[in-house]
């Protein structure tokens, strides 16, 4: 997919939200974020729906339990994963669909999001499956459900392009060198996750994740969280950037009130870019090929809340957007 057809600043949403109803959620997204809208998560709706749990269910020998934990039953199975989609595991995605589907003008873009092989492997391992079989079946259950979902949304949005992003907030646990694979490895799992979907692929670092990692996997996206940036990382993005990269930037904070104005979020990005345009990355790069989104999903938000987060995403993409048109013009691009 180009993403050249993407305009600069376009906001979208992490994940989670924090409805009971699917079709308000979806109607809400798609009404705050109708350049790039997200697929909703509703933990609340029903523990399955969980990051984890909605995934997991497809791999034979994991029980899903009704409050979304896992057990392993057989650690041994060599049984094919399975996606199979239903209300109770997927009802935020479905109702996304089938409210998209009903607009007068399905959106361009949709964003849809999975759990990442490295997040799911270490779930499994703690669930009870052996050490290196958990990353193998948690790799598998990415691949097969990212080709699902995409599959899924081309039949209900057949003009529709798909971004698929993988969800990696273990990615930390590399950035404070506490890891359970050893880079290499891990670089080559969360890969092969990658190669699945046929459209655009992101990869959402959460908080203090290791950025470096999931660009050498390979993503066209990368969200990251603007309070986390290390200013350390600033090479490494100029690279990404010049190879066409796009930048999710987590404008947002989820995990703190953020007020009614969105200047202050919006100088602290700026800051950021000034920052790293002084470490050699290129400022019309970082404007013209950067998104705006709430850092993480909103389930531990009320809905009022969570709408209001997307709207300030939206509110700094629109700033994002005018400046990056300003700059194209003052460099004579």
């Amino acid at each position: 997919m180009p993403l050249s057809l993407l305009a600069a600043g376009a906001a979208t949403a992490i994940g989670s939200l924090p409805h009971r109803d699917a079709h308000a959620a979806a109607a809400l997204v798609l009404r705050c974020l109708p350049e790039l809208p997200a697929a909703p998560e509703l933990p609340a709706r029903n523990p399955r729906e969980s990051m984890l749990a909605r995934w997991a269910t497809g791999i034979p020998e994991v029980e899903v339990a009704g409050d979304g934990s896992l057990s392993v039953l057989d650690s041994g199975s060599d049984d094919p994963i399975e996606a199979t989609f239903d209300h109770d595991r997927h009802g935020g995605l479905l109702a996304f669909l089938d409210v998209a589907a009903g607009q007068p003008r399905p959106p361009v873009y949709v964003k849809v999001q999975i759990v990442g092989p490295l997040t799911l492997g270490i779930a499994l391992e703690r669930a009870g499956m052996a050490h290196g079989r958990a990353f193998v079946r948690a790799v598998e259950c990415s691949r097969v459900w990212a080709r699902a979902v995409e599959a899924e949304v081309n039949r209900h949005l057949p003009n529709s392009e798909v971004m698929t992003f993988f969800d990696e907030p273990s990615l930390v646990l590399w950035r404070r060198d506490d890891p359970p694979l050893d880079r290499e490895t891990a670089t080559d799992l969360l890969s092969a996750a990658l190669a699945a979907p046929a459209g655009v692929t992101g990869v959402h670092v959460c908080g203090p994740g290791d950025l470096r990692l999931a660009l050498d996997a390979g993503p066209d996206v990368l969200a990251l969280d603007v309070a986390a940036l290390e200013l350390d990382d600033a090479f490494t993005l100029s690279r990404f950037l010049e190879g066409d990269g796009w930048i999710a930037w987590g404008t947002v904070p989820t995990d703190r009130p953020v007020g009614e104005s969105a200047s202050p979020l919006w100088k602290a990005l700026v800051d950021a870019w000034c920052e790293l345009t002084r470490r050699g990355c290129d400022p019309v790069r970082l404007r013209n090929q950067a998104l705006s989104t709430p850092t993480c999903g909103l389930a531990g938000h009320g809905p009022s809340q969570a709408e209001h987060a997307m709207l300030l995403a939206r509110e700094i993409g629109a700033r994002v957007h005018d400046q990056a048109a300003a700059t194209r013009l003052t460099v004579g691009a």
